[in-house]
């Protein structure tokens, strides 16, 4: 039964049978002792299970029957008479119901010498052992030494399986026996929250993965001190959970949660340098519509997924519906991949103009998904899938592809193109090589001259929490002559001030000033100071979203001189943007570039004017 390694408890109750068989008038019994030095029951077939019971957890020492001490002794006792030995003052009550008057014990010691265990025989007349009982019993311990360490040896080996060696936090396997232990019966029963670390790949291959390891270990340490008493697991590379339990956590689950992310906050000291642990939590609690224990896994792996995709280092609860809305997202990156495989999605190119003579003075190319049924689908329709890194990146290679080939096709037309304005995600921003570079290569590849390229960056990108090399990524690309223009300047939290840190050549002022533009009206005060102060700060202004003469007349007077939108053109075809440049485009043999054009005050266009230079 040892070798072929089943239970413990049932291979100590079967030796003990065997020896009553060839020692009738005895009753065997097999107690272990723990660390701590507490006796516990493992086989006793033929003593009462009340007797048993009443032993459980009592301590070792040099008056605790025969069995206590025994191991407490490290030696075999006899006792002949167990009303009358002191041995057993304290628990002869025990036995006075039982028709035993003896008790002999043997220790079961380890290779160190330490009592592990107890192996006795109750006689039911007044004696102590026999050769031939002393033999058997000789073998019995040994094998009890062989099937506790074997015992000792298999649950070492579990244990290892079940935690982390890096952090000692229990591991996946670990969680997952943890979670499905868990009763889904009681509404509100306890919860789980699934953690990420967002940084460490960062840590990693900026400083090592030493100094990734050290971030682990103390952020396992952190987790774990400050969600105590409820468990802590390390279930991946910077994954992590914890099944809240305690009733003071369930009742404040943010609470909880914010508690954690504060606890990272602090920086790490590892090899010399400063690390700063960030972290993104989703959470879950056990509800009525939770038949298992997977399914409240499943709700905080999608609030997490949410909590990452709407703004890393903060905290998601789950509700109902937050899986539809993920499903969807998937879907539509799912959508978004096969068109990708298949060439369908396209650049569409809007004009960018002067607004006093409406000629071409450059394009914005813009991203379009083609149906099977060939409908065109505006970016605003698949936006979700832009939350894929991978997804994201991809766009932006065929994006930049084809861009540069249809400039190319321009120039060789002769067409008197400019600028073409691209935009960059945050992706972009984490590719292994520089920004610079991938574009650089890009329009190389087309043969294309960099200057004609004006990259663009969402407001969103440009103050993105999750990348702190945002702004010298951006120095970066300008310092290698390209032009940098910040999109949708107006829809976030952007403020001047970053300017200061962060500059970039051109602001485009977001549609909703645009349609908001009318006299002393708010929206006119703020593109009116915009464009006094991009003229000090050489940044130089676009609008876009102009849909009617009125709005591109008042943007004039506020000295806005460029600009976009439904009034000059949607967005159009490669073909058919070749045929809107070949007719209005501003002819560099006779106008200044749209370069020279910004830099002129309203004063010097009307001298221009009249004097037909422009």
């Amino acid at each position: 039964m040892i070798a072929k390694g089943e239970n413990l408890s049932a291979t100590a109750e079967r030796l003990c049978l065997e020896v009553e068989a060839i020692v009738p008038d005895a009753a065997c019994s097999i107690l272990t002792v723990d660390a701590a030095g507490l006796l516990h029951p493992l086989a006793a077939p033929s003593l009462p299970p009340d007797y048993s019971r009443a032993l459980d957890g009592l301590s070792i020492g040099p008056s605790v029957g025969s069995c206590g001490t025994a191991a407490f002794l490290r030696t075999d006792v006899a006792v002949q008479d167990i009303m009358t030995d002191p041995l057993w003052s304290d628990y002869r009550d025990l036995v006075a119901q039982l028709d035993y008057r003896a008790c002999w014990s043997t220790p079961i010691r380890n290779g160190k010498g330490e009592a592990i265990g107890t192996f006795a025989f109750y006689y039911r007349g007044h004696r102590g052992p026999t050769k031939l009982e002393r033999d058997i019993v000789e073998a019995c311990v040994n094998l009890c030494v062989i099937a506790f360490e074997r015992r000792d040896r298999v649950e070492e080996r579990e244990k290892l399986a079940r935690i982390d060696g890096l952090t000692g936090l229990p591991n996946r396997n670990g969680f997952n026996s943890a979670l499905d232990a868990l009763d889904c019966s009681q509404p509100g029963a306890w919860a789980l929250l699934a953690i990420d670390l967002d940084n460490l790949k960062m840590v990693n291959d900026t400083f090592g993965h030493h100094a990734g390891d050290i971030l682990l270990q103390e952020v396992a340490h952190r987790m774990a001190d400050a969600a105590a008493p409820d468990r802590t697991f390390r279930i991946g590379g910077d994954e992590f959970a914890v099944i809240v339990q305690s009733p003071a956590a369930l009742q404040d689950l943010d609470a909880m949660a914010y508690e954690l992310l504060d606890r990272l906050l602090l920086p790490v000291r590892s090899l010399g340098h400063s690390l700063y642990p960030r972290a993104t939590i989703g959470g879950a609690i056990v509800s009525d519509g939770d038949p298992l224990p997977q399914s409240v896994r499943l709700n905080a792996d999608h609030a997490l997924y949410h909590a990452k995709e709407t703004g890393r280092g903060g905290f998601v609860r789950y509700w109902r519906g937050l899986g539809t809305a993920i499903t969807q997202r998937l879907s539509t990156i799912q959508e978004v991949g096969v068109a990708l495989r298949e060439g369908r999605i396209k650049p569409y190119y809007q004009p960018v103009v002067r607004l006093d003579t409406a000629e071409i003075v450059g394009v914005e190319a813009l991203c379009r998904m083609i149906t099977p049924e060939g409908k065109v689908r505006t970016a605003g329709e698949f936006h979700e899938a832009m939350s894929d890194m991978d997804i994201a990146q991809a766009i932006t290679d065929v994006m930049l592809e084809n861009v540069a080939n249809d400039v190319r096709h321009w120039l060789d037309e002769g067409v008197a193109f400019q600028h073409v304005g691209l935009n960059i995600s945050s992706a972009d921003l984490r590719r292994n090589i520089p920004v610079h570079e991938y574009l650089s290569a890009g329009f190389a590849k087309a043969n294309v001259p960099l200057k004609h390229l004006i990259v663009e960056v969402t407001e969103g990108v440009y103050l993105d929490d999750r990348d702190d090399d945002v702004g010298a990524k951006i120095a970066q690309m300008r310092h290698h002559g390209l032009k940098v223009a910040l999109d949708d300047f107006g829809t976030g939290f952007a403020s001047l001030t970053h300017l200061l840190t962060v500059p970039v050549d051109i602001i485009k002022i977001d549609r909703s000033f645009v349609a908001g533009l009318k006299s002393g009206s708010p929206s006119a005060a703020i593109v009116e100071g915009l464009s006094s102060i991009g003229q000090k700060l050489d940044i130089r202004l676009l609008a876009e979203g102009i849909e009617t003469e009125s709005q591109a007349r008042h943007l004039l007077a506020l000295g806005c001189r460029i600009g976009q939108g439904f009034l000059y053109s949607p967005a159009v075809s490669r073909s058919e943007m070749t045929k809107l440049l070949h007719l209005y485009a501003q002819w560099s043999g006779a106008c200044r570039t749209i370069e020279a054009l910004w830099r002129r005050s309203p004063d010097e266009m009307s001298e221009g004017r009249a004097a037909g230079t422009e």
